[in-house]
């Protein structure tokens, strides 16, 4: 095997469910509670779900009476061809008055059929709807750790697929259930009527049926939670690859990912195939344990009738009674394999929905009416992992209106820091103070609107450049305020050399603009949000150098009277700085101003000196 066969590429996210055999094949936790779940969202509908029932009663019992009919029919005309003198007219008067009834029957049972189906279409996607408010609702309220340690494309599968899953069977299946519960008992009922023998001797196959159907479902129930499980891992690779396909191409990937590919399809594959095979073996156990029962009934049925016990249409009803009295057996078991897959479809929603919310807003929230951007780090610690630590008793003051640059070494926790300034994590210890004021006191979303982000990776939407402009102000802007924040930016020009200007659509993956493009839109976005506080985490990265210069330019303007966090790797970029941080390893270790910390020649000096001497290197 190749080098390459060991490299893993593109993949690394690996959430619950992942990519191992054993999880693939584990049975759902707690069956009953998690169906108890999935109906507790039908509490709502209550009324609706008792309609819903009466009328596929009354549609039931209506098709149940149906056969009934059909036997008084053919004794009437069996007794036209075996009775002498029968008279023709009275037969057929007779059997044409039964149609009707039957006619009526059928028209009947087909119109409360529409009506349950009618009104459980809505009640299902109702649920449904409920259900993905619910989920992604849940989703804005998960801490970024969540997300940290999960496949996009497995969530999203959760949030669609299993979601999906879940409609189907209640748009199914409760309707089917009343039906069966039904038709069983109705159909019992009518089978003794006619004739007791043939009923128990019909009853004497249902220990077999449940053996079989108790037997196709034990077996089955954890391969469906293993094709459900490994569809979220397809999902989640094929949304991963197809992302950064350019960056698998570049990288001569393609056939590791393929690898990958076919491990997540084959055990698809496996777990597919293996539910799918036990669980279709379901209806042929129950057809023929129904047909032994058959075979019995028309031979007893025959002798019942030569001893004038039974009439021929008694008979031919019974055997239709029969018939359906295995319907809702075979009913029942398909349904108990449409919940398997349910049940491990809702436990994968119901992974999300259980997790760890992010601490909420406290009740007593401060406001802040003229924010200043003092901020201040008082003995911080925080860890991602708590056998880890990442800062340990940090301590900064930045006041009102200073620009403070953040440098180090890759991991020392630069970006960390704004993390923690904007409650995307919890303070393992200490606190930070914006103009006084803990940040946990205030509400997320008005602590939030205090900052304008510009980040190294640039996020735009499917929209035009317009909207994605605007997408930073939560109330209208006109079109010349985006076009002052564009051209602050330097993005005006390159906007309206485009096809169609500011209303041109970027694509899902923005990939009809280029990547120093993208950021210059970014950055027109913090522009027109007109925060109080900035933090531009190397905001230039992706443009050329004189782009940067200009860029550098318009942010110092728009820096004036603001609090600004500059995280840079390019020192060149932060001489002007009222403040810079130099961190490493979780730790402030120097700061001052740019000259001071040259004169320092320490860490800093040690830093600016290796990117001068590269640069006169080259």
């Amino acid at each position: 095997m190749s080098e390459r066969r060991t490299r893993r590429g593109l993949g690394g996210h690996r959430g619950p469910g992942g990519p191992g055999v054993a999880m693939a094949f584990e049975k759902p936790k707690d069956f009953s509670g998690t169906l108890k779940r999935i109906l507790s969202y039908l509490k709502p509908h209550a009324w609706k779900i008792f309609v819903v029932f009466v009328a596929a009663a009354i549609s039931t019992v209506f098709m149940i009476l149906a056969p009934d009919k059909l036997g008084q029919a053919t004794t009437e005309l069996f007794k036209y061809f075996s009775v002498p003198g029968t008279l023709a007219q009275d037969v057929f008067s007779a059997v044409f008055d039964i149609l009707l009834v039957l006619a009526s029957y059928y028209l009947l049972s087909a119109l409360f059929n529409w009506v349950q189906q009618f009104i459980m279409a809505g009640v299902s996607q109702r649920v449904v709807y409920d259900l993905r408010e619910e989920v992604d609702q849940k989703l804005s309220r998960l801490p970024l750790k969540y997300f940290d340690g999960q496949s996009h494309g497995d969530v999203l599968s959760r949030v669609t697929n299993d979601v999906d899953t879940i409609a189907n069977t209640l748009q199914q299946s409760l309707t089917q259930t009343v039906t069966s519960v039904v038709t069983l008992i109705g159909v019992t009922f009518m089978m003794f009527k006619i004739n007791w023998i043939l009923a128990i001797v019909v009853l004497c196959t249902l220990p077999l049926s449940a053996l079989a159907a108790r037997f196709v479902v034990k077996h089955s129930q954890r391969y469906f939670l293993g094709q459900q499980t490994s569809l979220g891992d397809m999902s989640g690779h094929v949304e991963e690859i197809y992302g950064g396909h350019r960056v698998v191409k570049a990288y001569g990937l393609e056939e590791d990912a393929l690898h990958k590919f076919n491990g997540i399809n084959e055990r698809l594959y496996e777990s597919g195939w293996r539910s799918q095979f036990i669980s279709g073996i379901m209806m042929p156990l129950l057809n023929f344990v129904g047909n032994f029962g058959y075979v019995i009934i028309c031979v007893l049925g025959s002798v019942f009738v030569t001893k004038g016990r039974m009439t021929i249409g008694n008979v031919q009803s019974f055997i239709q009674y029969a018939r359906q009295f295995t319907q809702p057996i075979n009913q029942t078991a398909n349904i108990a394999n449409v919940i398997q897959s349910t049940v491990a479809a809702a436990e994968r929603v119901f992974e999300i929905m259980d997790e760890p919310e992010q601490v909420p807003d406290t009740s007593d929230p401060k406001l802040l009416s003229m924010p200043k951007g003092h901020v201040t780090f008082e003995d911080v610690a925080f860890s991602y992992s708590p056998d880890t630590p990442l800062i340990d008793n940090l301590n900064i003051e930045v006041r009102s209106g200073q620009t403070v640059a953040i440098v180090g070494p890759t991991g020392a926790g630069k970006t960390t820091l704004v993390n923690l300034l904007m409650r995307f994590y919890e303070l393992d210890e200490g606190r930070i103070l914006v103009d006084g004021v803990d940040i946990r006191e205030m509400p997320r979303d008005d602590l939030r609107s205090l900052f304008g982000m510009v980040l190294q990776d640039t996020w735009l939407f499917n929209g035009t450049i317009r909207e994605n402009i605007a997408y930073s102000c939560n109330r209208e802007v006109s079109d010349e305020e985006i076009h002052a924040a564009a051209k602050a930016a330097y993005a005006d020009r390159f906007i309206r050399t485009l096809p169609h200007g500011y209303d041109t659509v970027i694509n899902e993956e923005a990939s009809n603009i280029s990547q120093g493009q993208k950021q210059l839109l970014t950055i027109a976005r913090a522009i027109l949000a007109d925060p109080p506080i900035l933090i531009l985490d190397e905001a230039t990265s992706n443009v050329d150098t004189r782009t940067e210069v200009y860029i550098q330019r318009a942010m110092n303007k728009l820096m004036v009277g603001r609090t600004s966090f500059v995280i840079a790797h390019r020192l060149s970029t932060i001489k002007e700085a009222d403040l810079i941080l130099v961190m490493n390893a979780g730790h402030v270790i120097e700061q001052g101003t740019h000259q001071e910390l040259l004169e320092q020649k320490g860490f800093y000096a040690d830093l600016y000196n290796s990117q001068f001497a590269g640069q006169q290197s080259a």
